[in-house]
């Protein structure tokens, strides 16, 4: 068994020494994350391609297996916003069916790169690739919500950015003003909710409000019932069609989806872990997501992977242990089987609105622009270059250029820094050649930052002179005082002596 515990999921874990209390936190969280996760899968649902249920499907169905074999305490899986451009292109080339294939593909490399402990090696690509394609993906996401939100006439909109763009100037004379009114006003009560209230999400109270307005109004907004026909009810488990020809098609279109289930889900533990103070298992948390993907693909549904902003509202509202996850499940379940029909009403503007705020934050629009003020030249070259292939070309295209880039560079790097020395130096053999990117700088903030939290003093010793450029240019030798960079580790210790002494 100990073998195997490092795909041990943490359900098996935690439910040792659950308790009564515990369990009334979980259930009110995941009634709260299955309140805010309802809005989001109907809209993700319908900006991928694919009905309105189906977002609900994944969020049940994905969402119950990731919380149940993952390996995170709070992760809450379901759609997430990094699967809406590629999803919507497969669907538009290859159908649904190959959007089922691709997805079971995916889910089985996920459950392979977790037997073979891949899951701490995906912490190793370089924060500038991640940045770029989450970029490129939140702009490809705005760029796809612009025909619903302005309510233009359009029988199909294009899967390529350039050809998207180029019909909605073609058809821009046919916007419709009410629509874009009720656009306007469901962004502006998402934006100024959140300073009256933290616990119900304002995407829910914008659909709230809009769709009242628009039914009692009679006002001529086209809502999802008007392009779509809502299915109550449980989903059906399918077994898709396979073939050969289909599976050698979708090869590429799965390894990329499983890279981003992984890169996503993993950011996501890494950042509750930061929450609760705990640890997550990679490795059970890559299983668990390939496990969560095969059924959602089974049971009807599209990709799903763990949702940062949903997995900390989890943790915001008390959830600790997976049993909240499958809280949330369960009550999408009710929802999916009653009041689902009801969803008809809802403005399509409305989804677009809440999707373009969903792009907004998941830009990550701040983060990049310091990046581009202080990372090294050759960083951003290869943020931009991811950003520009994924938006004008393809998410495959961009991780693979983008890691091949990411690749030479480091070999370069080390290069410049790199010292010949005779073996019978003794004295510099220990002496390690650093080289240092933003993803190294990313690391040394994120532990001072917990430093400081902790009250603690952060000291560098014998910082070689590449690193100390890296970090002079960034401002962090200002943020952490020169005082604090020690020629040797002897003195660093001796100034750590001295603090204890002061304090």
């Amino acid at each position: 068994m100990d073998a195997l515990k490092y795909i041990t999921p943490k359900f098996f874990t935690t439910i040792k020494d659950y308790s009564k209390g515990q369990f009334i936190k979980d259930l009110i969280a995941g009634v709260i994350v299955a309140i805010i996760a309802l809005p989001l899968s109907i809209a993700l649902a319908i900006a991928s391609g694919v009905n309105p249920e189906q977002g609900l499907y994944t969020a049940v169905v994905a969402g119950f297996f990731i919380s149940f074999l993952g390996g995170s305490r709070v992760q809450i899986g379901g759609p997430t916003a990094a699967f809406v451009v590629i999803i919507y292109g497969i669907i538009a080339q290859y159908g649904m069916a190959g959007l089922t294939v691709a997805t079971l593909m995916a889910g089985l490399m996920l459950i392979i790169m977790g037997l073979l402990r891949f899951g701490d090696l995906i912490k190793f690509i370089p924060k500038t690739i991640t940045l770029g394609f989450t970029l490129g993906i939140a702009v490809g996401i705005v760029a796809g919500q612009i025909k619903d939100f302005l309510g233009l006439e359009m029988k199909s909109v294009p899967a390529e950015f350039l050809e998207k763009m180029i019909a909605y100037g073609e058809h821009l004379s046919s916007i419709s003003w009410a629509t874009l009114a009720i656009g306007i006003l469901a962004l502006l009560i998402q934006i100024f909710w959140l300073r009256l209230s933290q616990k119900i999400p304002g995407s829910l109270v914008a659909i709230f409000v809009t769709t009242a307005i628009v039914a009692f109004g009679h006002l001529p907004v086209k809502t999802i019932g008007d392009l779509y026909t809502i299915k109550a009810g449980l989903p059906s488990f399918t077994v898709p069609d396979l073939s050969f020809s289909l599976i050698r098609q979708m090869i590429s279109p799965a390894f990329t989806i499983a890279i981003l289930a992984a890169i996503e889900s993993l950011l996501s533990c890494v950042v509750s872990d930061g929450m609760i103070g705990g640890n997550h298992r990679s490795n059970a948390e890559l299983v668990g997501q390939g496990v969560g993907n095969i059924m959602s693909a089974l049971f009807g549904g599209i990709p799903a992977t763990g949702a940062i902003a949903r997995t900390a509202a989890n943790v915001k509202n008390g959830g600790r242990t997976p049993v909240a996850g499958m809280v949330h499940a369960f009550t999408l379940l009710l929802i999916l089987l009653f009041p689902m029909p009801y969803a008809s009403l809802i403005p399509m503007t409305c989804l677009a609105s809440i999707l373009m705020i969903v792009g907004y934050n998941m830009s990550g629009w701040r983060t990049v622009g310091r990046m581009i003020k202080r990372a090294p030249k050759s960083d951003v070259a290869v943020l931009l270059v991811t950003f520009i292939l994924t938006v004008f070309f393809d998410l495959v295209v961009a991780i693979e250029f983008g890691m091949v880039l990411a690749a030479f560079l480091f070999l370069k790097r080390m290069s410049d820094v790199a010292q010949i020395r005779q073996w019978v130096d003794k004295e510099n053999l220990d002496d390690p050649v650093l080289s240092e990117d933003i993803s190294g700088l990313d690391a040394l903030e994120e532990t001072l930052a917990i430093c400081q939290k902790r009250g603690m003093t952060l000291l560098l010793s014998h910082v070689n002179p590449q690193p100390y450029r890296v970090l002079e240019k960034s401002g962090f030798i200002q943020t952490i005082g020169p005082d604090h960079i020690c020629e040797s580790t002897d003195q660093a210790l001796e100034k750590a002596a001295a603090l204890a002494q002061e304090a």
